[in-house]
């Protein structure tokens, strides 16, 4: 599968240094209800040091890593404002009131008696992306290249999208700087994607179409809409990835992506499969992209965090007896858990998340749902 080489991304994990996000929205209702617990070992103390995540350095502390903007404390008033975390900090445990602190519980409080002040929290903004240092909520490079590409076309919008219908010259292949003619309806937009569709993504539930990937080719300009007597609109290629020629269909240049990394629980139940895995493999692994087959319209968002489970296996009862060897009962495992996904980008029935934690290969059809 072309769309999900992680090759780059992840050679950049070990130097990732990008701030992940500011937190934007309170604890949803499913979230709330989930059980976040503190490890039976958890230890005093964690001094922050490079490369650590919020993700890993709550899973020192948790049950579920992802939990952590429960744990510290975060109200409306405090996720107004980005504050940053650091390697040198120290993170105490305050057993006492159940929470993470950057403060040594015991000590007093240094804004008794001042004015109101905004507490420091682990809440992270995406301005100067590596430039600060701070610790980052997930390892955000491993899923950069995946946030301003087009990757999936739903199967009921691909008739819809503008293509390009005829090159200036006859070339066969653009390049930057050349000029194409696209027929279809602009929509008022000037700056455009262009992808190249691949093969259909099938929904392991329905065995249906859910999407198409989209093979990411370039960006084109539009130099002149069509005219009266005129069929297509004229544009320009201001960027050239792989080659890009007749055929190819366009998708207006997307608003800058959203990058709100506060993981929480879906505000409600949400129970889908895993649909794609990374180039093609068989299983995927940990900080590996994969693709489920839900999405906006089935109550995800960006930050949404998944159990993923292999699913249970109906086998043969070795203790009924049947007649000559058929019509034995048969038996349904269980789902066995094997990890957790982030969700980070979601179309409306599709999205993309990264696996945070995994004790077993992830592969198509496995179950991806809402926390227990």
């Amino acid at each position: 599968m072309k769309n999900f080489s992680t090759g780059a991304a992840s050679s950049l994990l070990v130097r990732s240094a990008a701030v992940a996000a500011l937190v934007c929205a309170t604890i949803a209702p499913a979230q709330a209800a989930t059980n976040c617990t503190f490890r039976p070992n958890a230890p005093d103390q964690h001094r922050v040091v490079k490369g650590d995540t919020l993700w890993d350095i709550s899973g020192t502390f948790l049950e579920h890593p992802w939990c952590w903007p429960q744990v510290w404390g975060m109200n409306r008033e405090e996720i107004r404002n980005p504050h940053w975390i650091y390697p040198g900090q120290i993170i105490y445990f305050d057993r006492a009131h159940g929470r993470l602190t950057l403060t040594r519980p015991g000590q007093p409080d240094p804004n008794a008696g001042q004015p109101p002040l905004t507490r420091l929290s682990p809440q992270l903004r995406t301005e100067n992306m590596g430039s600060d240092g701070a610790v980052p909520a997930i390892p955000a490079a491993a899923i950069e290249p995946f946030l301003t590409q087009p990757l999936v076309v739903e199967a009921n919008a691909l008739d819809a999208t503008p293509r390009i219908a005829a090159t200036q010259e006859e070339r066969v292949w653009l390049s930057e700087g050349n000029r194409a003619y696209v027929r279809g309806d602009l929509h008022g937009a000037t700056s455009f994607q262009v992808f190249r569709p691949g093969k259909p993504m099938i929904d392991p539930d329905t065995g249906k179409v859910a999407a198409w990937e989209a093979a990411f080719v370039g960006t084109v300009r539009v130099v002149s809409v069509a005219k009266p007597g005129v069929d297509v609109h004229t544009v320009e290629v201001t960027r050239s990835l792989q080659e890009m020629g007749i055929g190819d269909r366009l998708l207006p240049m997307p608003p800058a992506p959203v990058r709100n990394y506060v993981p929480h629980a879906p505000a409600q139940l949400v129970a889908g499969r895993v649909m794609a895995v990374p180039d093609d493999m068989i299983n995927a692994t940990q900080n590996q992209v994969v693709a489920v087959n839900r999405g906006s319209l089935d109550g995800l968002d960006v930050g949404a965090v998944l159990q993923l489970y292999h699913l249970g296996q109906t086998v043969t009862d070795p203790g009924s007896k049947g007649f000559l060897g058929f019509g034995k009962d048969k038996l349904r495992l269980p789902d066995e858990q094997i990890g957790e996904l982030f969700i980070f980008r979601v179309f409306g029935h599709v999205s993309y998340g990264l696996i945070m934690q995994v004790t077993g290969p992830v592969r198509i059809g496995d179950v991806a749902k809402s926390p227990e």
